[in-house]
């Protein structure tokens, strides 16, 4: 089973930056999607970014491209690891909670969450 526990959420202003951590434990992640997740009042969680572990292919929303980045320890086949998701650029739409998620290479579906962290852009 993988644990996960994100870090770093806050309030910033608009044109501000926040890195998001996301430790993660329990298994080796060499063979799983991880990803960044973020839902806002009244809105469905959106997927806004994401790594394959063993490969470092990465995904970004199109909202995010060229303002967040995903990044993770060099030690793909430790038990514990880090995912880090900067996010340069902030609109007050990025305000929302912040979630990451795992979900093997083989399946569709993220099944190991953490428990979110708040994120508050303001104007």
């Amino acid at each position: 089973q993988v644990q996960l526990v994100e870090f770093g959420g806050g309030t910033v202003q608009a044109g501000g930056s926040l890195r998001l951590s996301c430790a993660v434990s329990g298994r080796s992640l060499i063979n799983y999607v991880m990803g960044w997740f973020r839902q806002a009042p009244g809105k469905e969680r959106e997927l806004v970014a994401a790594v394959r572990w063993g490969t470092s292919a990465t995904y970004f929303a199109d909202s995010v491209k060229g303002r967040f980045t995903i990044s993770r320890d060099n030690v793909r086949d430790n038990v514990k690891n880090t995912m880090y998701l900067q996010m340069n650029d902030l609109k007050p739409e990025d305000s929302a909670v912040y979630y990451c998620a795992a979900r093997h290479f083989t399946s569709d579906q993220y099944g190991n969450w953490g428990q979110g962290t708040q994120v508050i852009v303001s104007s």
